[in-house]
């Protein structure tokens, strides 16, 4: 097919929201250099304002009501909009837009039209921790019950089913009964090259946290939640530091509102390494990107995770859990450590082994660590492979 006008669906464009909508705009200049227009709707409120400025059209529908977003405007501009796409993209599960444009689509059927294409990008909301984790009872009956009545059908239905990558893929068939997808491909993910590093981001960043600097330090960067395995490293970290005061400090990096981020300060407040700087973006993000040592992050679930392959294109090694799902690349290119969560005591003793790395350590795992990023991350070898499966649907 040739594919010339894109549509994708996604719950929300605001930037806030990081990760699929991210990924929207880091591949779309790809996109419009193979001849194919993207345009957007999504369930913004119509006078919502973002701190960018998008050079593709982006159509507001509305916010929608509930966890679920329910927003019936959405349906009613699909039915009038639908036919002017040769495919159309779902980011993301359970919320009201999958279902709109599965509604749409079978309404569509009964007329015998030509119908678009629907390919459904799950972004990792398939992945079974999210129905076992301890803390999520709950949201995983509800999940049981959205799966029956319309999940199953969404995802059965469509065309295809994108993953970003092979672990994704895999572990997203072993979550629920009655996953019968028609096919199902890895188009992999992607992220732009991150700016020249100049000293204008070293200094923008110790503008921020001037407690940092001239210090050797590891870095934690994303949300402060329990999911990211924040308080396994403080506590691993903290055994190191009593018995060795000389180990590089510690930099956590993220919104400190939350109460949990709260309980993770008081955690750290007996140890003077441990620094939270806030969230950081800009030149002080990169910054400190470029002058830490190894990028660290202990989650118990992660689909690719955008940090860490920022901090690989920056050329440094990272470390991560087999609950990321990007962590058979990252293994094979030998540029960071692989954590067992399940094996006791195997964060510290990755950490203790850490510390001990020269420099010179340091910057020979980092360039292993960028040419995975190269040869596995890159936004122009990703989107190109998007385009390529997607002519083949």
């Amino acid at each position: 097919m040739n594919t010339t006008k894109i549509l994708r669906v996604i719950s929300s464009m605001h930037p806030s929201n990081g990760g699929p909508c991210q990924g929207i705009r880091n591949a779309i200049p790809y996109f419009q250099k193979a001849g194919i227009t993207t345009e957007v709707v999504c369930m913004d409120d119509e006078n919502s304002h973002y701190s960018i400025t998008d050079n593709f059209t982006i159509y507001k529908v509305g916010n929608g009501k509930t966890s679920y977003q329910y927003q019936p405007e959405l349906l009613k501009w699909l039915k009038n909009n639908i036919l002017n796409y040769d495919s159309i993209i779902v980011h993301g599960l359970w919320q009201y837009h999958n279902f709109a444009v599965y509604k749409t689509i079978e309404l569509l059927k009964k007329q015998n039209l030509k119908i678009p294409k629907v390919i459904i990008m799950p972004h990792g909301m398939l992945d079974p921790y999210f129905q076992k984790a301890t803390d999520r009872k709950w949201k995983a009956l509800r999940n049981n019950l959205v799966w029956t009545l319309i999940e199953k059908k969404c995802i059965n239905q469509a065309d295809a089913i994108f993953y970003t990558c092979e672990e994704e893929m895999r572990l997203a068939a072993t979550t629920f009964k009655s996953y019968k997808p028609k096919k199902v491909s890895n188009v992999g993910y992607g992220i732009q090259m991150p700016p020249e590093n100049k000293d204008i981001l070293r200094d923008d960043f110790y503008k921020i946290y001037p407690e940092i600097k001239n210090k050797r330090y590891l870095l934690f960067l994303s949300r402060i939640h329990e999911k990211k395995g924040v308080d396994l490293l403080i506590n691993a970290y903290n055994e190191l530091f009593q018995k060795n005061k000389d180990l590089p400090d510690l930099v956590i990096a993220g919104p400190t509102t939350s109460e949990y981020a709260q309980q993770m300060i008081k955690l750290a407040s007996h140890n003077p390494k441990i620094h939270f700087s806030g969230m950081l973006t800009g030149n002080a993000k990169w910054g400190a990107f470029y002058n830490c040592e190894a990028y660290l992050l202990p989650s118990h679930q992660e689909n690719f995770g955008i940090a860490i392959v920022e901090a690989m294109a920056c050329k440094k090694p990272v470390l991560i859990t087999k609950n990321v799902n990007i962590w058979n690349e990252i293994n094979e290119g030998g540029g960071g450590w692989i954590v067992n969560l399940e094996e006791k005591r195997e964060l510290e003793n990755n950490l203790s082994e850490i510390i001990k790395n020269s420099e010179e350590d340091f910057a020979a795992k980092g360039y292993k660590a960028f040419e995975t990023y190269k040869n596995k991350f890159d936004i122009e070898t990703c989107a190109n492979k998007f385009i390529q499966t997607l002519k083949n649907v």
